[in-house]
């Protein structure tokens, strides 16, 4: 029997792609008989196909799709026949549901694309395919449905194929092998269809069957992510993954990325059974001699072909958050077996999906392709994704709901990332903190426009003075007029802003100084990397509350009567949202207490809980 075969079946809604699967299913008899009696009842409810059975309904699994009759969710079936076994992913064909089809492309060695024959390729089937040449695919089925419609018309077939053709060119996919197929009926998909005399070519499953799977270049180094370490008593530590590339055998010399330690392996487990050797697609237990340094996210590679390390990257990315991607935000980054933070730094251009060409563009919306570079808070072992998929493979999580917000590959790492490195200087924090007898940190007010931060700032900032301290008050109006200057107040500037001022505040706290950051920073997940830059008990989150009544009637500038007329655009608390902090340090009610009493408080909160080297002398 033939390897297994992992291919995902996509297509816009309607195609029929719940249909292809069902259908051979049924035909290869790899359906129980009381499922196909349920499917037989529900067709009566839910089916398109009056009183015949909807083999559709044998992979339309939720309440909502058999209603709407449409797929929404991944449906994964596996069936076989005697020369080969499957494991077949049905993708959502609907826009909205574009992040479910890119997961299935993921692990797949090939994507049938189901084209309607009376609609022709449409945009949807541009952007699956060029999602799954994205996610490493480079073998397509056109499978052109519902044939028996037109009449089996080959001149609408050719139609078709020239233009799915051009895209699978330009894409640069190695082989494309069209097929004219009804799946209702099951001819020409697994069986040969007697209507189209002109088609001498396999059905699909013919062609599933007898397909060869691309195995990876023979001579591949070592490489295995470490999942998880085994601490099972005190004698026994051994690091557990998937070998991901290439073999290793027992007394093999590796290194580990990225410390780049090096040891020898003692032994190797496969399950509870001791090997002399394990090979690419393996589940191993490593132990090494003399043991050193290795966690979670670490890569063991050859010792004499190191993993490539690098914390800047030019990536591609499926965008799939409702929330626009914007440059600078922070994201958490899985790649592989590690989760750094990461940030898109640049947004190099959006890929029009209809004809391939390259769009400038400042933001990625929903199920958006483009081209980003990518920076990660600390270096991680990786490889290009087109050479491992395991390791140039990633995703990014939004940190304040963990929603999946994009699917990623991995193209190269950028220059600068191997070519700048810290500097290492001789006159610490420490010291100059000692030197002003005080502790550096960043007390950051947040809140709406008028809400009274900039008046309780810049009292702060003169009581500070006034007792010795060494201080300097960022103000959000002030810094536009210089450091940012260049930016304006749509969702993607303001993440901007505050990245640049919260790097100019670290700096400053370097520097030994108090520095007091005034800014509406509008969105927790900067303010929550604000704090993620300075050490603990450097940061303290002041949230300036007031409601938008009484900023709105305060509005000393004359603002929120702009906005609410519709004279300003992306107005904080007007048309922009303002996500209150869930749990900062310190929270001051304007409305109800005078700027000079909510400086008390945040001088006893800086005097208890950050005391000034001179204080904790005493």
């Amino acid at each position: 029997m033939r390897p297994a075969l992992r291919f995902v079946l996509c297509g816009s809604v309607d195609d029929g792609k719940s249909t292809v699967i069902g259908r051979l299913l049924h035909d290869c008899r790899q359906v129980f008989s009381d499922e196909l009696k349920r499917v037989e009842r529900d067709s009566v409810r839910y089916g398109t196909q009056g009183k015949a059975t909807d083999l559709a309904l044998l992979v339309d699994g939720l309440r909502d799709e058999r209603e709407q009759g449409i797929t929404i969710d991944i449906a994964y079936r596996s069936f076989e026949t005697p020369r080969r076994r499957f494991i077949v992913a049905d993708a959502p064909g609907h826009e909205q549901y574009t992040r479910n089809m890119a997961t299935g492309a993921s692990t797949a060695d090939l994507a049938v694309v189901l084209v309607d024959a009376r609609k022709g390729v449409l945009p949807q089937t541009a952007r699956h395919t060029r999602i799954v040449a994205m996610f490493g695919v480079r073998r397509v089925v056109l499978a052109v449905n519902k044939m028996d419609l037109v009449g089996w018309d080959r001149e609408i077939f050719e139609s078709i194929r020239a233009s799915y053709g051009a895209i699978a060119d330009e894409i640069g996919l190695a082989a494309v092998e069209a097929i004219p197929v009804s799946a209702l009926t099951g001819a020409n998909l697994t069986r040969n269809g007697t209507s189209a005399p002109w088609y001498a070519g396999p059905t699909l499953l013919t062609h599933l069957e007898t397909v060869d799977i691309e195995e990876p270049p023979a001579g591949q180094p070592f490489r295995m992510p470490v999942q998880y370490v085994n601490r099972p008593h005190a004698d026994f530590r051994g690091y557990c993954g998937r070998v991901a590339a290439g073999t290793v055998a027992v007394g093999d010399a590796v290194g580990i990325s990225p410390a780049g330690n090096g040891s020898r392996v003692a032994s190797i487990y496969v399950g509870d059974r001791l090997c002399d050797r394990a090979a690419r697609g393996d589940s191993v237990t490593l132990t090494l001699a003399p043991d050193v340094d290795v966690t979670r996210g670490d890569v063991v590679a050859g010792a004499d072909e190191p993993v490539e390390v690098a914390d800047q990257f030019q990536a591609r990315l499926v965008w799939m958050h409702d929330e626009p991607l914007a440059v600078g935000r922070p994201y958490a980054m899985r790649l592989h077996t590690r989760e750094v933070g990461a940030a898109v730094t640049r947004i190099r251009h959006r890929l029009d999906v209809s004809n391939g060409s390259e769009l400038a563009a400042s933001v990625l919306e929903l199920n958006d392709l483009g081209t980003v570079n990518l920076a990660t808070d600390r270096p991680v072992p990786f490889a290009p994704f087109d050479e491992s998929r395991a390791l140039g493979g990633f995703i990014l999580i939004d940190r304040a709901t963990n929603a999946t917000a994009a699917a990623g590959t991995i193209l190269f790492p950028l220059m600068r990332a191997a070519n700048v490195t810290w500097q290492q200087l001789d006159v610490s924090k420490d010291v100059r903190s000692r030197m002003k007898l005080q502790r550096p940190q960043c007390v950051w007010l947040t809140g709406m426009s008028a809400s009274g931060k900039s008046t309780i700032a810049n009292l702060l900032d003169r009581r500070l003075t006034i007792e010795g301290r060494h201080t300097y008050l960022l103000d959000g109006d002030n810094v536009r007029h210089g450091l940012c200057r260049d930016l304006g107040f749509t969702e993607a500037d303001r993440v901007e802003n505050i990245r640049r001022v919260s790097e100019v505040a670290r700096l400053m706290v370097d520097a030994g100084l108090i520095v007091i950051v005034s800014f509406i920073s509008p969105f927790r997940s900067e303010r929550d990397y604000a704090r993620s830059l300075f050490a603990p008990g450097e940061f303290m989150e002041v949230f300036v509350d007031a409601s938008l009544e009484a900023c709105a009637e305060r509005d000393p500038k004359g603002l929120y009567a702009k906005a609410l007329r519709g004279e300003i655009r992306n107005f904080t608390g007007v048309d922009s949202p303002y996500e209150r902090p869930e749990d900062p340090d310190l929270r001051l009610d304007t409305e109800k207490l005078s700027p000079e009493a909510c400086v008390d408080l945040l001088t006893e909160r800086l005097d208890r809980e950050f005391p000034t080297p001179m204080m904790e002398d005493h």
